[in-house]
């Protein structure tokens, strides 16, 4: 690659004005939020802004101030737009000039291209770019207002503090992130998708829209504004874990933007002894790890200090703007003032990357606690390249391909076979001599994306320290389920970089003749179902060949506009001269299940509405308790019956309830029941004879990946390949039936396989994850875990659409009982076995380990939180498990976060802590 020579933007230079010595001297024109809203915002404050004022506010002062300029970078779910403002002295927002801005930082992404002196040149003459984010959380709402206060003072200030920040910084401020949850006061999305978990997947529209503004302004420093329970403050240091592929600079300017809100925070400075409100804590409850947040994806993927900064939400409306002020315009001044220190580390977080890349280097784990120390180091592991191999799940390989594309990862096509003469096997295994076959994608970690790469590739997040509130894996490749690879070897393949993904493979290979012709695609993948659920909701006769899976359509329905759904989607039509033969297969009439237990603002009932009903376009109609106990059409007139997790065990049904679930199963209908309820629900109907086995103390599956067996007998299986990748999220542990297919079970021998944070993970060898349950002519499909979690789990929603498409002829049925009363034996007695407490709800329970020699202690400080801890010791070790039965995670928790601070105040080592 050529280096650029040019210089870095004329425009980019400060102006030079003259500053006033008066804090309070501002622009006149430009309103205050007092006179538009009719009241101040911090101090002074009775209520917060609606999105109304929000747009509102903004649109007043664009108009007024020539240092603004607005614009939307996409829509929520229910149309409302997401709202930006850019701020900075008035010659930088000219359109021209920050053009140039946004350009010259980009080009510091890429040393391959620029020089160090041009680098330098860039740092010293352009401004830094800061984004202020809030209200991600609906019900979160401080963040908003402080981010409009902000907004005020840098579009009217005219005193040296303002023009410092204007002259060398480049502000987005983006007030709302989650409008419709803001109108809700919910923490969620309007499809009960907490977006805070979404960022490395992107599957809502407000957090797409989001990142590719990103990609226009790349920021050196990120801001997420966020509330929690109680009245404090968080801000970084950090808790730990932090992610090892976080550039050490960028860990830097988080700390040191600590120590400059510490010096701005005001109030009651730091929580301590008597002070205990309006107060700010460190390095506790906040990590800095899995890739879904506000802070890690800005920190791995743009080399930003992302930051989370938490306020109580039980203090006043005006405190907690006040102190998010306070926390912005303090992060603001240290970032004005050392932004060129900061842009010469950004470059350089991108040269040492690339650097890495070329040695086949990971970072290693570092703790940044004072207590604590690294119990997990990064193996010895050189990893040089990863490679999908393109033998199954190819649309799936595709779509991952464009995700990475979409965060600007170079990925190449193989364009001639190559051999690696060593490689990791996603799975935890070894091979040599591999070869990598043409049409495979390459992804070299010589790039300067490099710690993206490996932060979401990565086989394992190889975690320093077991805290926990949130997932130990998310490993790409493996929610995927595809073929995949990495490797140390030095290899530089016959390959060619993609721009897009149409451009890979997906659509027609070859015409097919209209008439007689055919064409048959693989339906092996979340992709392909989604490309399925098109055609049959067009009207497109389709056929199953129920040995290779693979779906024939006749040749003359492909549209122009059809083959373009199938390149966007990856999937590859393959043409035939004669027309396609297999079983037919039909469009789903899906009921979605939101009687007892069921909540219907978030986890798997939105994940439901959101990929059946969005993405694959089928009409769910509601079905209550009351509709399946008095048998009305809502319920009868479906097809299929999908059962969410949730927290009742029998989901409100009546005994003449089961047995009307049980006749319409058998009139060759499928139910679909997901984790705690969708199982229970069944088994308590007597669809089962599954059972629960009971965790042991100490069992710690923390959001892993485990190996698993598919019995491809079972539709269900259909397109999997024989060892496959589940993920488990503390799911209930399931026997195995002896009256249905168990579609996939964990190995009982060398080839069980986990990855993450997992204890004890052996208690899942035999137990079963799926199981397919026939019942007359329909079938009960299980699922013990979330196969729809955040709707990421690629290879979980591809067994979900082999559900719902199970073909209504083939395959063995057990017979159907003579009476609706009659339940087999085996189904009997598992629904007569006592269930399991939910401690979990739709997350997890809260489990502190302490070493046993502590429990007295760490007993006598949970007791006044709670009184419904359970104690076990194991191994000397404790365990105090807090039940957590609405399955809140501890960010919204009332008092865990709080619990865990306690704990670590009065000085007990914990072991491990998960929420």
């Amino acid at each position: 690659m050529t280096p650029l020579l040019v210089g870095p933007s004329a425009a980019a230079a400060p102006p030079t004005t003259t500053c006033s010595t008066d804090p309070t001297a501002r622009l006149a024109a430009v309103p205050s939020p007092e006179s538009f809203l009719g009241f101040p915002l911090g101090t002074g404050q009775e209520r917060v802004v609606t999105n109304d004022e929000v747009r509102g506010y903004l649109a007043a002062v664009d108009t007024a101030s020539n240092r603004v300029i607005t614009g939307t970078m996409g829509t929520s779910v229910l149309g409302q737009p997401l709202p930006y403002a850019i701020v900075s002295n008035e010659r930088n927002v000219r359109p021209a000039v920050l053009k140039g801005i946004a350009e010259d930082v980009r080009s510091l992404r890429d040393p391959r291209l620029v020089t160090q002196k041009l680098a330098g040149e860039i740092a010293e003459a352009s401004p830094a770019i800061v984004w202020v984010t809030a209200n991600i959380h609906g019900g979160e709402k401080s963040g908003t207002d402080a981010a409009l206060k902000t907004l005020y003072e840098l579009a009217a200030g005219l005193s040296c503090e303002v023009q410092k920040r204007n002259d060398n910084l480049v502000t987005i401020i983006v007030p709302t992130q989650n409008p419709d949850g803001r109108d809700a006061s919910r923490r969620q999305n309007e499809y009960g998708f907490d977006m805070n978990r979404d960022w490395f997947a992107r599957t809502q529209q407000e957090t797409d829209g989001k990142i590719e503004l990103m990609r226009k302004y790349p920021p050196q420093v990120f801001v997420d504004a966020h509330e929690m329970g109680g009245r404090q403050y968080f801000f970084p240091p950090n808790a730990d874990p932090i992610h090892h592929e976080i550039a050490g600079e960028a860990v830097d300017w988080i700390n040191r933007i600590g120590e400059a809100n510490k010096a701005g925070f005001g109030y009651n400075g730091a929580c301590g002894g008597a002070v205990t409100t309006e107060c700010y804590f460190n390095y506790s409850t906040y990590d800095l790890f899995f890739m879904g947040y506000g802070d890690t994806v800005p920190a791995a993927g743009f080399g930003a200090a992302g930051m989370t900064f938490e306020k109580g939400s039980s203090s006043a409306v005006a405190d907690r703007v006040q102190q998010q002020f306070h926390t912005q315009w303090a992060t603001l001044g240290w970032a004005a003032a050392n932004k060129r220190e900061v842009l010469n580390g950004w470059f350089k977080i991108w040269k040492d990357a690339l650097a890495e890349g070329r040695a086949g280097t990971l970072e290693p784990n570092e703790v940044v606690q004072p207590t604590n120390t690294v119990q997990f180091p990064v193996p010895n592991l050189s990893i040089r390249s990863y490679f999908l191999l393109p033998d199954r799940q190819l649309a799936d390989a595709r779509q991952l391909v464009e995700r990475l594309r979409r965060m600007d990862v170079e990925v190449y096509q193989v364009k001639k076979a190559v051999k690696l003469p060593t490689a990791k096997i996603f799975g935890g295994r070894s091979a040599t001599n591999l070869t990598v076959p043409v049409g495979s994608y390459w992804i070299p970690m010589n790039q300067p994306q490099k710690h993206w790469i490996q932060a979401i590739m990565g086989e394992d997040p190889y975690t320093p320290f077991p805290y926990f509130y949130d997932v130990s894996s998310w490993s790409n490749p493996l929610l995927s389920g595809v073929n995949a690879v990495y490797t140390g070897a030095d290899v530089k393949p016959n390959a060619e970089l993609i721009d897009k993904i149409q451009n890979t493979g997906g659509g027609k290979i070859l015409a097919a003749p209209p008439k007689k012709g055919s064409y048959t695609y693989a339906l092996d993948s979340a992709a392909a179902a989604e490309f399925t659920f098109t055609l049959l909701g067009q009207g497109v006769e389709l056929v199953r060949d129920l040995d290779t899976g693979e779906v024939g359509m006749p040749a003359g329905v492909l549209t122009p506009e059809l083959n373009t759904t199938a390149k966007k989607l990856g999937v590859t039509l393959t043409p035939y001269t004669t027309g396609a033969v297999g079983t037919p297969i039909s469009r789903p009439d899906v009921g979605l299940f939101q009687g007892t237990g069921i909540s219907t603002t978030s986890g798997s009932h939105g994940e439901a509405r959101y990929v059946l009903g969005k993405r694959w376009g089928l009409d769910l109609t509601p079905v209550t308790t009351a509709d399946i106990n008095d048998n009305t059409p809502a319920f009868t007139n479906r097809t299929a019956l999908l059962v969410p997790d949730g927290s009742s065990a029998t989901g409100g049904l009546t005994a003449a309830g089961q047995a009307n679930l049980r006749n319409w199963i058998a009139q060759g209908h499928t139910y679909l029941g997901l984790r705690n309820e969708g199982t229970r629900l069944a088994r308590a109907a007597g669809l089962t004879s599954t059972t629960e086995k009971t965790k042991p103390s100490g069992y710690t599956v923390i959001g892993s990946h485990l190996r698993v067996n598919v019995d491809g007998g079972s539709p269900v299986g259909l397109g999997r390949p024989a060892e496959d990748f589940e993920f488990n999220n503390n799911d209930p542990i399931l026997n195995p039936s002896s009256t249905g297919t168990n579609v996939l079970s964990y190995p009982t021998g060398s080839t069980f396989w986990a990855n993450g944070y997992t204890v004890q993970g052996d208690t899942l060898k035999g137990t079963v994850a799926v199981v397919d349950e026939p019942t007359g002519a329909g079938r009960a499909v299980l699922f013990a875990f979330n196969p729809l979690f955040r709707a990421y789990n690629e290879s979980g929603l591809h067994l979900v659409a082999n559900a719902l498409l199970y073909p209504t002829t083939g395959g063995a049925a057990r017979t159907a009982p003579s009476r609706a009363a009659d339940v087999d034996p085996a189904r009997a007695a598992a629904a007569a076995t006592p269930v399991a407490e939910n401690l979990g709800g739709e997350w997890r329970p809260f489990t502190i380990e302490v070493a046993a020699g502590d429990l007295a202690r760490t007993g006598a400080l949970v007791d006044r939180y709670t009184d419904t801890a359970r104690v076990s010791v194991v191994n000397g070790s404790a365990y105090l498990t807090i039940p957590n039965p609405d399955g809140l995670q501890v960010d919204e928790h009332p008092f865990l976060g709080d619990l865990v601070r306690t704990l670590e105040a009065e000085r007990i080592p914990l072991r491990s802590v998960v929420g």
